[in-house]
This record gives C-alpha cells, sequence and structure tokens, in this order.
C-alpha cells in the first residue's frame, strides 16, 4: 500500500479467476469514475459542511460526548482507539448499557448524529445526557425529530449528506467533525485520490475480492477476524457493520466475527483449527516500538529466552505461529501487517475495506447501500412501546 505502512499477504490458494477479475476490475474502474457521494467524501477535497472557524470553538471544550449508533459513532470510535488519542477525551454513547450519568457540572458538549433524524436509542441517550451542555446535531437537512429538538434548544445543525449511509460516513463530516476535535486533519485521512493511481493498491483489492467470491462458492461464509491488537477492536467492529449491513441480503452474504488474539488462543483456537470448516480469516497486528519490555532478574531460567523481549514481540511470534500452522492445515487466510499507526494508515484501510465491500455487492448482485431488514425491528419496537 502507499508509504509502506501497511503489508497485505493474500490468501495462498489460486483459482481460474481470469474473467472474474476482468469483471471486477470493470466494475472498479466504472465505480471510481461514478459520481458516487461515498467515494466522493474519500476524496482531499471533499467540502465539509462545517467550517474551520466553527471547529475552532468547539475545541474550548475538555469533555465531548459523542451520542449515536452503529455508523454514526463507530468510524469516530475506531480512530479514536487505533490511533491512541490523548489530546482529548470523549465519552461514546452507542448502547443503552454504558450511559454514564456523570454528576459533574462543568460544561459539556454533546454531538448527537443521527442520519435520519430519528433513531430511537440517540432519541433516548441524548435526552438523558443534555444537560448544562452545549449540544450539536449531525444529521439530514430534513424534518425530524432531532431537528425540531435542535430548533427547541437553538442548538447548531451540521448537515449529513443524504446520499452517504451511516456505514459509510467515516471520512464524511461524521467520522472527521470528532476526529477534528481529537486533533486530526480529513485531508490525511482522505486517501482515495492517491489510491486509484497506485496499481499495486489495485492489484491487492481485485485479487482479495475474487479470492473471497471464490471462498463463498466454497460455502465459507464466516468471516473471522483475528484482531492481534487492541486498539483495533472499534476498527473491526465498523467493519463487522459495515460487511454485515451491506451485503447480507437475498439469503447472501458473509458473517464477520471478531475474535481478539491471543486471548482467544485459549478458548475459540481449538475450533478453528478442528472444528467446522465453514470460515476464512483475516490477521491483523500492529507493530509497536513502544511496547513494554520483559526485563526481570526473577525470570526463571526456563522461559530465559523472554528476556529483554517487548509484549509486541511476542505477540507477533504468536502471529507468525497462527500463519504456519494455518498453512500447514490448508487454512484460507490473509494478513494485514501495520508497521505505523497514522491517520493516513487508517485512512487507507477504511477506503481498503469500503471498496472491497462494494465490489463484492456487484459480484453477488446485492444493493450494499440499503439495509432493509433491520426496519423491521425499528417498526416491531415502535408499535410494542406505544402499546406500554
Amino acid at each position: 500500500m502507499i508509504r509502506h505502512s501497511i503489508n497485505i499477504k493474500g490468501f495462498s490458494f489460486r483459482h481460474n479467476s481470469a474473467n472474474l477479475k476482468k469483471f471486477l476490475l470493470s466494475s472498479y474502474e466504472e465505480l471510481i469514475k461514478s459520481d458516487n457521494h461515498i467515494l466522493l467524501s474519500m476524496k482531499k477535497n471533499y467540502k465539509d459542511s462545517y467550517s474551520k472557524k466553527f471547529i475552532q470553538k468547539l475545541k474550548k471544550f475538555k469533555n465531548i460526548n459523542l451520542i449515536g449508533m452503529g455508523g454514526s459513532v463507530l468510524g469516530s470510535k475506531a480512530i479514536y482507539n487505533f490511533l491512541y488519542s490523548k489530546r482529548k477525551k470523549i465519552n461514546f454513547f452507542d448502547n443503552f448499557s454504558n450511559i454514564n450519568f456523570s454528576q459533574r457540572s462543568e460544561k459539556k458538549l454533546n454531538i448527537i448524529i443521527s442520519k435520519s433524524g430519528n433513531t430511537l436509542e440517540t432519541i433516548s441517550n441524548s435526552n438523558v445526557l443534555i444537560k448544562n451542555s452545549k449540544n450539536i446535531f449531525l444529521t439530514e437537512n430534513k424534518k425530524s425529530y432531532l431537528t425540531d429538538l435542535a430548533k427547541k434548544l437553538k442548538s447548531e445543525v451540521i448537515h449529513h449528506n443524504n446520499f452517504i449511509g451511516g456505514r459509510y460516513s467515516v471520512l464524511s463530516e461524521v467520522g472527521m467533525l470528532p476526529a477534528e476535535l481529537m486533533g486530526y486533519k480529513p485531508e490525511k485521512f482522505r486517501r482515495f485520490n492517491k489510491l486509484i493511481h497506485d496499481n499495486k493498491f489495485t492489484k491487492i483489492l481485485i485479487q482479495n475480492v475474487s479470492d473471497i467470491l471464490y471462498l463463498l462458492k466454497k460455502n465459507k461464509t464466516n468471516s473471522v477476524i483475528l484482531n492481534y491488537d487492541d486498539k483495533s477492536n472499534d476498527l473491526f467492529s465498523w467493519y463487522q457493520q459495515l460487511v454485515a449491513e451491506s451485503l447480507g441480503k437475498k439469503n447472501k452474504g458473509i458473517m464477520p466475527i471478531i475474535s481478539s488474539m491471543p486471548k482467544d488462543n485459549h478458548s475459540l483456537m481449538q475450533h478453528y483449527l478442528g472444528g467446522l470448516k465453514n470460515n476464512f480469516y483475516t490477521l491483523f497486528f500492529v507493530k509497536e516500538k513502544n511496547s513494554k519490555k520483559i526485563f526481570n532478574k526473577n525470570l526463571l531460567e526456563s522461559y530465559a529466552y523472554l528476556n529483554g523481549k517487548s509484549l509486541n514481540e511476542i505477540s507477533f511470534s504468536q502471529f507468525c505461529a497462527t500463519e504456519k500452522v494455518f498453512k500447514k492445515k490448508n487454512i484460507p487466510f490473509r494478513s494485514f501487517i501495520i508497521n505505523k499507526r497514522s491517520e493516513e494508515t487508517l485512512g487507507e484501510l477504511f477506503s481498503f475495506f469500503i471498496l472491497e465491500t462494494i465490489l463484492l455487492s456487484k459480484a453477488m448482485y446485492v444493493d450494499p447501500y440499503n439495509q432493509p431488514a433491520v426496519e423491521l425491528i425499528k417498526n416491531e419496537t415502535q408499535k410494542i412501546i406505544n402499546k406500554s
């Protein structure tokens, strides 16, 4: 990938896919030339619907609550934790169970995000948390509960691009406004202009999509992420929604499963190696320069080989061991090794997974941008609440 910050080792098997690759390449070229608003948000010249002056006014807040569900928050959480931001404390409220009813009197900034403006959980959480605070609403430019609430509170509204679904919105205002408050620059995340001219990137992307489609034909429908980096857990929660919600239609799809390593060596690995063979795997590792090292005179001689080794080095040994064992057992896997944490690196990962998902959808003949089944739960919930 660009700047060698990401090393991707693709699936090791080969299959006769010349026609498929030709179709995918044609679909890719058509996609990047189209007036696709999702892809526009990935470009460096994308115009955010807020000003730099507006951001400067908000930077004085030390306590920020980000309130939303799914794609409205997951991208920002991924940025915050992957880059390990210490510049600003942000509390994420994307479920009912993690509400922190803080009694501290200091004024807070609430950023309330919902594309539709009518998301039940976001409405519920925001009404609990809107106390002694400045409130910013990020929603579509149309009448909704949140636009009405913003009007009542005389709060500012940032317009959510109505052509960009939540799970695809990380590089638009939805992800970039919080990123700027963390101290990062949107133009560093938006790598699309450079990536589409990188032949290596295109080749890796097309090969990965082709291989995944081949695995789906072999009834390997579970995509298991073996994540060796705890700071990337939210990145893969974002990826999980992206894949499941975009492709899970017409009795088709991929079930993305996140597995925390090396912890899951002691629970799930037995099943991965000896259980059902309906999975394919993505191994993900981030190299850390400042990982803690083992220097202990009390270390027993039987484990003396650990002396001077960092925790990151030990974890990487486990990562490499997993690669070797999977290869011996002919278990399909690909590997991502991240050499440096940065806005550019994370922007490239967002771009890769978004493009991969859209291309998969084209070959699977499903609409990657809607989520009709989700509305069923929303409608039934509304009926039950109204009756109770």
